[in-house]
């Protein structure tokens, strides 16, 4: 009984550290979209993620929580740590979803050069605003949308389509 105990044990530790390597190795994104060329969307990434994407040659990461989101590290520290630029757009759940976050996040990415992370808790306000910001470059309503789909785009779809139906108001 107790050899069996300690087998289980190792294959448990060796699938732990299979696990963990796989998860360095990759940069471990969560809900990880790639909607547009240079640009990454994704759930909150953790240090090794951000190390992963500085060694890859991400030149900016675009923060959408609001500043009392717990990340479980100082982001902006880190991300300055590792030589990339930090940009914080708090975005408040479905209301935070406007053209003028989006303007904001457009310019954002109008100052980078290399490729950006969008990021927030889930990857689903990174999709929504990214919709938003391809629909002020004059994107048809179905290719804004698109591009929120393939960035993580999901419960917000709704008020996605409700604002690219209102849409900018200029």
């Amino acid at each position: 009984m107790k050899k069996n105990f300690s087998l289980r044990r190792l294959i448990a530790t060796f699938l732990l550290v299979l696990t963990w390597a796989s998860y360095a190795q990759d940069g471990a994104l969560r809900n990880r979209g790639e909607p547009l060329e240079s640009v990454t969307t994704a759930a909150q990434p953790d240090v090794t993620a951000l190390q992963v994407l500085a060694d890859s040659g991400y030149a900016t990461i675009i923060d959408l929580r609001r500043p009392e989101e717990d990340r479980g590290f100082e982001e902006q520290i880190e991300v300055e740590r590792l030589g990339m630029s930090y940009v914080s757009i708090p975005v408040d759940g479905a209301g935070g979803i406007t053209y003028e976050n989006a303007e904001l996040l457009n310019q954002a990415l109008g100052h980078t050069e290399g490729p950006v992370l969008v990021h927030c808790g889930s990857g689903n306000r990174a999709g929504a605003l990214l919709s938003l910001q391809q629909k002020l470059n004059g994107a048809d309503n179905e290719t804004a949308l698109a591009v929120g789909r393939a960035g993580s785009l999901t419960s917000l779809e709704s008020v996605v389509i409700q604002r690219l139906e209102e849409g900018p108001l200029r």
